[in-house]
């Protein structure tokens, strides 16, 4: 199949075409550009459709419709990987059985791809999978498993370390280590214990070291930001703010606000902090030891920013002090006046707070009785008449 002309050729064509001189046939137009004049006559009659000068389906309405025909056609192939992994799970919920049905969505005509991100499966695994459905490894951990399996049906109050003296009598020999694992993947316990549980887990390790040691102070802005996560309930749920302070004016240059408290909430409030200043390079950001701002997609946005992290201790709410004291504020004034029924009403009563009474009318003692926005002016003026 021959390639399509480029765009810009064709126009140029169709402009010389019409432009021709009196006596200049089409077919001569067509020769010297190598192309057949029934081929050019049909870029005529698509160019005055274009133009409205006759009826028809314009190059852009075309296009439209083919970009939806393409987005009707990848719906209907989603709605049926979701319905036949409905039925497909329903029957069977063991690892790895999703494979076998991406191979047969794949005969029917279903891209592997569309398979796979519906599913939020991974692409090289699977194809993997697909040239060695079963490895080594995972037969003798099969074996393995049997093993455990038959010796817990047998005694179900031994534990994994008796169970693995049993597989070993079997012939299926391990480590207790991987017969802990295998146990508990397949919730073996012994009727004599149940599995711990509960929240108290000690926190992850600092991506940042502490670079403020409560010095909470700035010469000028951009220089030090300190940020941390709220939560006030509501008639629909809690809803979570993280915010950005400027330590050097104490204004909030940026915020988010949503209903799960996610990575992407400290993510946003970063982004809208940097849209809203200007030369933010070399600003160090300050926060606790959150799981927020401790994870990857929050520490790739630093280093995107060209921002410097910087964390405090766990359980120390004084090493963000500063910032906890701007929450004491909004609690005070904002979430404890009244209930609020709907997460919409809160935070547009935040908002307003902040943008209308914080910024703007709340004077500061450390800034000599001015708000945040008339220190920040003050600030500007200065370094321009200096400059």
């Amino acid at each position: 199949m021959p390639k399509p002309y480029p765009r810009e050729f064709r126009d140029d064509v169709v402009r010389v075409a019409r432009a021709r001189e009196s006596g200049v046939t089409l077919a001569q137009i067509a020769r010297d550009f190598g192309v057949h004049e029934m081929t050019l006559t049909k870029w005529l009659r698509q160019a005055a459709v274009d133009d409205g000068e006759r009826p028809g389906t314009s190059t852009s309405e075309s296009a439209e419709l083919r970009e939806a025909n393409r987005r009707i056609r990848l719906l209907e192939q989603e709605n049926e990987v979701l319905r036949r992994a409905t039925a497909y799970l329903s029957q069977a919920n063991l690892p790895k059985r999703l494979y076998p049905l991406v191979k047969e969505l794949a005969a029917d005509g279903i891209p592997v791809a569309v398979t796979c991100r519906v599913l939020q499966l991974a692409r090289q695994p699977y194809y993997r999978w697909l040239a060695v459905p079963v490895t080594a490894a995972e037969l003798v951990e099969a074996y393995r498993a049997n093993a455990l399996c038959d010796a817990h049906r047998d005694d179900p109050e031994f534990g994994y370390r008796f169970l693995t003296d049993e597989a070993a009598a079997a012939g299926q020999a391990m480590a207790s280590r991987t017969a802990w694992r295998i146990c508990r993947s397949n919730r073996w316990w012994s009727s004599f214990g149940k599995p711990g549980r509960g929240k108290n887990r000690r926190p992850g390790p600092p991506v940042h070291d502490d670079l403020v040691c409560r010095d909470f102070t700035a010469d000028k802005p951009n220089q030090l930001w300190l940020t941390d996560i709220t939560e006030h309930r509501t008639g629909e749920g809690k809803l979570y703010l993280c915010a950005v302070k400027d330590v050097c004016s104490g204004r909030i240059v940026g915020y988010s606000m949503d209903s799960r408290m996610k990575s992407r909430l400290a993510v946003a409030a970063i982004n809208n902090a940097v849209a809203r200043r200007d030369d933010v390079a070399g600003c160090i950001v300050h926060s606790d030891r959150g799981s927020q701002f401790r994870s990857r997609r929050y520490v790739h946005t630093l280093n995107v920013h060209r921002l410097v992290g910087s964390m405090g201790r766990v359980g120390a709410a004084g090493d963000n002090a500063a910032m906890e004291s701007f929450f004491a504020l909004l609690q005070k004034n904002v979430l404890d006046r009244r209930p609020w029924a709907t997460r919409e009403e809160l935070q547009i009563a935040i908002v307003t707070w902040i943008e209308r009474t914080y910024h703007r009318r709340r004077r500061q003692d450390r800034l000599g009785r001015l708000t945040p926005i008339e220190f920040e002016t003050m600030m500007t003026t200065a370094v321009t008449q200096a400059a």
